[in-house]
């Protein structure tokens, strides 16, 4: 399990490369919606990458950023909650989305909810707190997700796809997921004497220990 913690965010990097081949493979077959769905997927899978290895600072800069921790190794952000937010949570709901496609329109407007999310929260909200240019996850929120909710938006209009059930199941769904399954989450689990801490590398360089 420990592997787990501190693993599964390359985990996720090695899945988009299996995700990008299975829609290479079946691209031909793919509907719009479906390929925009894996597509997201893999959207999620290099965010991570990008918030937790790539660059890697996201933990240290939430919980020095947005929580003003005075341990940002491990609190209010640990490494076992980051594991189950982002597998649990992250991972299953992108991967129900793009599994069961245009039957549940509302599940992929509840993971595109959680990518505008993300997007606002790392273009506007953690540059303004951390008066910043850059942090952990900008550019594939950037590059990512803010393309993946223009398409989502113009397939399901376009194609007709999307009910009004959709919109009030997805929108209620999706604010659910960033409130209660992020930021309630991580409240719930802090624990300033936990033991599932983050490297060194993952801390902003002001906060490392030398």
């Amino acid at each position: 399990m420990n592997m787990l913690r501190k693993h599964w965010y390359d985990i996720g990097g090695f899945l988009s490369v299996l995700v990008l081949i299975f829609i290479v493979l079946k691209f031909k077959t793919l509907s719009h919606y479906q390929l925009l769905m894996w597509l997201s997927l893999v959207s999620l899978f290099l965010h991570q990458l990008e918030e937790y290895r790539i660059a890697g600072t996201f933990p240290g800069m939430l919980n020095t950023v947005m929580f003003k921790s005075d341990l940002p190794d491990r609190y209010p952000l640990n490494t076992n909650t980051a594991l189950l937010i982002n597998v649990m949570v992250g991972w299953s709901s992108y991967f129900l989305a793009a599994i069961f496609a245009e039957r549940v329109v509302w599940l992929g407007l509840a993971t595109i909810a959680v990518s505008i999310g993300n997007a606002i929260a790392h273009i506007v909200v953690f540059n303004v707190r951390g008066k910043t240019l850059y942090n952990a996850g900008l550019v594939t929120s950037s590059l990512l997700f803010v393309p993946c909710t223009y398409f989502f938006f113009f397939v399901v209009s376009s194609e007709h796809l999307i009910k009004l059930s959709d919109y009030l199941i997805g929108i209620p769904l999706g604010i659910f997921l960033n409130v209660v399954g992020v930021l309630k989450f991580i409240k719930w689990m802090a624990d300033r004497n936990t033991n599932y801490a983050f490297e060194q590398r993952n801390l902003l360089t002001r906060d490392r220990r030398n």
